[in-house]
């Protein structure tokens, strides 16, 4: 088996929320939570969320704000330029996560006086992906196992958010508005 050609930037998982009202609609919350194992910043974890629980603003929370930055400035700021901001504040916090990936799974983040948690159920069979640099018109190539969850939340302090996950379909197979991606790693061309 050939190994891939291009540059490897990071390796982790980054599992999504996206709810909103109805089918289609506009998003109501976007979450996207990443635990790096390695990348340029350092291994750490962050959430960038934005919902009506953070009055439609962005908020970051991290326990390792150089790698929050370095994710802004590259693929969390591609998949979504609104994260690519760096003033937006970053809030130091403390990651747990729970479960088991075939069932449901669970991602608290606790700061000083806040509480986010994250789960994602009713699981779906997995799709493993791989693009490489510049298809799609993307600068960066990813490989990644997405894990559709048709169910999902996120709550802040016990208030749990609107909106609810999606069935849709990717690449003719049953996909979800939110998922759990891991073994996720993204390349760049050499």
């Amino acid at each position: 088996m050939p190994a891939d050609p291009n540059h490897v930037i990071l390796t982790g998982e980054n599992p999504f929320i996206r709810l909103s009202g109805t089918d289609g609609g506009p998003q109501t919350t976007n979450a996207s939570f990443w635990r790096i194992i390695t990348c340029p910043g350092g291994p750490g974890h962050v959430l960038y969320v934005k919902s009506e629980l953070t009055e439609d603003r962005w908020r970051i929370y991290s326990d390792n704000i150089a790698m929050a930055r370095w994710l802004q400035t590259t693929v969390q700021g591609m998949l979504n330029p609104e994260t690519a901001d760096t003033g937006i504040p970053v809030t130091d916090a403390e990651f747990v996560k729970s479960g088991d990936p075939h069932y449901f799974w669970t991602e608290r983040i606790v700061t000083t006086d806040e509480e986010v948690v994250l789960t994602w159920y009713d699981i779906g069979e997995p799709l493993l992906i791989h693009t490489q640099p510049g298809e799609g018109g993307r600068r960066y190539g990813v490989c990644t196992l997405l894990i559709p969850a048709l169910g999902a939340r996120l709550s802040v302090d016990g208030v749990q958010a609107s909106g609810r996950a999606w069935p849709m379909q990717r690449e003719g197979r049953p996909f979800s508005t939110c998922a759990l991606a891991f073994s996720e790693s993204w390349t760049e061309a050499r």
